[in-house]
């Protein structure tokens, strides 16, 4: 695949139950709509252009990619190299008009249907879901420490190789898990864990300040992603599939890789 444009919609948080082969994922959107994953892409290089270009999620960018043999998801790509080209940001003026033109061009709503165009032969492993109702958002503690079998990977791969010394310099562990529990348009329910990148900096963000105080931090997370969310945005939940249990054709193998969050539209307000 020659050098093609890619909205950066998703970038995924390393989690110590992870293969090496989804240490970061990073997804988007092509210009027709159609999802495309990218993996492996740096922290140290993600953390580059975030330092030197200010590069965000919602970008376009321009990138020489190829398809995985070694991955049966038709999304996955890697790149053929780092030289990224940073075009332009989309905003949300008009309540993501210009996102939502890209990102919802195929909206599932009902979670039966994801999980039949997982299977093969299509083996579907990106979606965008747009649940009938968000019932709750819940969080459960994990290990404080990455695995030790974690750190050991994470000092072999040169995906690290920029880290001088500690591997954990760069991406600290939470300690936390978070879900969302929805309802599909048929009543069904579902229990997902989130892996989006922002929700667990919003932790770390919200930590320091509460100076430290966990439980305040893990509420105000809660106030934001339950309390605030559903009453003022219109959710929508990027879901991914994980290699290993898509492989291993698990019930459910998506979990929530981003969410989707524009205001809703008041009957009252004007386009812009």
């Amino acid at each position: 695949m020659a050098k093609i444009r890619v909205l950066i919609s998703v970038t995924t948080y390393p989690l110590p139950s992870r293969s090496y082969d989804e240490l970061v994922c990073t997804a988007g959107f092509l210009e027709d709509g159609s999802w495309i994953r990218i993996y492996p892409v740096p922290l140290s290089f993600l953390k580059d252009l975030k330092k030197n270009v200010g590069f965000k999620k919602y970008t376009w960018i321009e990138i020489d990619l190829k398809s995985r043999n070694d991955d049966f998801r038709p999304e996955s790509h890697s790149p053929n190299n780092y030289d990224i080209k940073i075009l332009d940001k989309i905003g949300t003026k008009n309540y993501w008009r210009h996102r939502k033109e890209i990102c919802l061009n195929n909206v599932y709503t009902n979670k039966a249907k994801f999980i039949n165009d997982s299977k093969s032969p299509t083996n579907v492993s990106l979606v965008t879901f747009k649940p009938s109702q968000i019932t709750g958002f819940e969080f459960t503690e994990d290990e404080a420490e990455w695995k030790n079998e974690w750190k050991e990977l994470r000092k072999q791969t040169d995906l690290f190789a920029e880290i001088e010394s500690d591997p954990e310099k760069l991406i600290p562990k939470v300690p936390y898990k978070f879900y969302y529990v929805f309802k599909d348009d048929e009543g069904v329910s579902s229990k997902l864990m989130i892996e989006d990148w922002e929700i667990f900096q919003l932790y770390w963000n919200c930590l320091k300040d509460s100076k430290g105080d966990k439980a305040k931090a893990l509420l105000k997370v809660k106030e934001r992603y339950f309390d605030k969310f559903t009453k003022e945005n219109e959710i929508y939940l990027f879901l991914g599939t994980t290699m290993q249990w898509h492989r291993r054709r698990a019930t459910n193998p998506f979990v929530i890789i981003g969410v989707f969050y524009p205001k809703i539209k008041s009957q009252l307000s004007l386009d812009l």
